[in-house]
């Protein structure tokens, strides 16, 4: 690369508030000669899970210990491999103050909201310690009782965060410049994908919401992975979203050995919420026994 990594990213502005700096970016990318993802003969995707303002340290509501250096040493990767990188597909979080999973949804005894990380139990809501607000109890029991049907996670009140149109919900400024720099100077449209929209219901993946009546799945990330040779996933948090990612692509690709084993976890560009180290990376470790996925250091991927 002709051009420098520290002036695509500037990692002391890594979840700082910073705004990107798009035209630079185009700028620079125009001193490049590299050939477009087009012609790439082994297809390569990054599929960055919500590297969002709300999920950085400093600076988000959902904050997760450690996403600063996994910002940075993604867009490191990024940049060392920028001319074999083929396409970057990247999930958004994007929620309305009106969802199941914040406060403004539920109500005590004595109409107080919840504080954040209460869990809420099908028991709770059918004793009457939480109700819905708006009458909607009884579909919050329904979603309640197929979660703990389903041994999915506990509905977590969390702190409200990626509300639509907020900087919260923004990409993380210095990964949104390395994003736009990959995509002019491999001539390739980001993929970006919304998720969680839907306010009766959790959506830690990208394919598909804890428990949905309508059973959207997103067959459209599904197929971009198929049409790929090769795809590192990268993001946060490992516990929630990125997990839940990679089961959910994982299950629906389970007798396809050879889709599988394309999977690499980017270990290093991605933490867990506190309190969840271990578990993930136990859960890691089973997906890598079943499915053959690959776990490794960005320093130990060189496309």
């Amino acid at each position: 690369m002709i051009t420098p990594f520290d002036q695509i990213v500037d990692v002391r502005h890594i979840a700082s508030g910073k705004s990107d700096n798009i035209p630079a970016m185009l700028a620079l990318a125009e001193k490049e000669q590299v050939r477009p993802a087009a012609l790439d003969l082994k297809r390569t995707l990054l599929l960055a899970i919500d590297v969002q303002n709300d999920f950085m340290e400093s600076i988000g509501s959902l904050a997760v210990n450690g996403s600063k250096a996994d910002v940075q040493r993604l867009t490191q990767w990024m940049y060392r491999n920028l001319g074999s990188l083929t396409q970057v597909m990247c999930s958004l979080d994007c929620h309305s103050m009106m969802q199941i999973f914040h406060a403004d949804c539920w109500l005590d005894t004595e109409g107080n909201h919840p504080e954040p990380f209460t869990i809420i139990r099908y028991a709770d809501v059918s004793d009457g310690i939480w109700r819905a607000v708006n009458g909607h109890t009884a579909l919050a029991l329904d979603y309640l009782q197929h979660l703990e049907a389903e041994g999915k996670k506990q509905l977590c009140i969390w702190p409200y965060h990626c509300l639509e149109g907020t900087s919260g919900a923004q990409l993380e400024s210095q990964f949104t410049n390395m994003l736009y720099f990959h995509s002019a100077v491999r001539q390739v449209k980001p993929i970006l994908v919304y998720k969680g929209q839907d306010p009766n219901t959790e959506m830690y993946g990208i394919i598909k919401a804890e428990y949905d009546g309508n059973k959207f799945v997103n067959h459209a990330v599904l197929e971009a992975i198929r049409a790929h040779d090769a795809i590192y996933i990268a993001g946060e948090a490992s516990s929630h979203c990125v997990l839940a990612s990679a089961v959910q692509i994982l299950e629906y690709f389970e007798h396809d050995r050879s889709i599988t084993s394309r999977i690499t976890l980017l270990i290093d560009c991605m933490s867990p919420i506190a309190g969840f180290e271990e578990q993930t990376l136990l859960q890691f470790d089973a997906l890598k026994e079943k499915y053959g996925i690959q776990i490794k250091l960005s320093t130990e991927v060189n496309l």
